[in-house]
């Protein structure tokens, strides 16, 4: 019987931490789906909603190997997994920006933005 609590313990706690990222995973989906710059994927540019697509599908793929945002950033929204060509962001008069970057500082302002700083 310990054991049965034990694992039901365990199954809960894995399942609140992948809940637990969820979220900001969602929250940058929705962040790329309706942004008003340009996704740079492969040389030919994307507008947001196409770009959100493009990254849920690569997330799905790799749904399994996630286990942080951070993972979610790397593996899907990053480079692409045939070339390997980095992808850019382009936003109207600013330069160029890795989307690791921008992603990644979006998901600090929205970590902030949650812990109320």
């Amino acid at each position: 019987m310990k054991y049965i609590f034990l694992s039901l313990f365990m199954f809960i706690a894995l399942d609140a931490n992948s809940k637990s990222y969820q979220d900001e995973i969602d929250h940058l989906l929705n962040y790329v789906g309706t942004t008003k710059c340009t996704y740079i994927r492969n040389g030919t540019s994307h507008n947001g909603e196409n770009a959100r697509k493009h990254i849920q599908r690569k997330y799905d793929y790799f749904e399994n190997d996630i286990e942080s945002t951070e993972d979610f950033i790397l593996l899907s929204a990053t480079k692409s997994t045939m070339s390997g060509s980095k992808y850019y962001i382009s936003c109207p008069n600013k330069p160029n920006i890795e989307s690791s970057k921008w992603l990644l500082d979006e998901l600090h302002k929205y970590r902030n933005l949650k812990q109320g700083k």
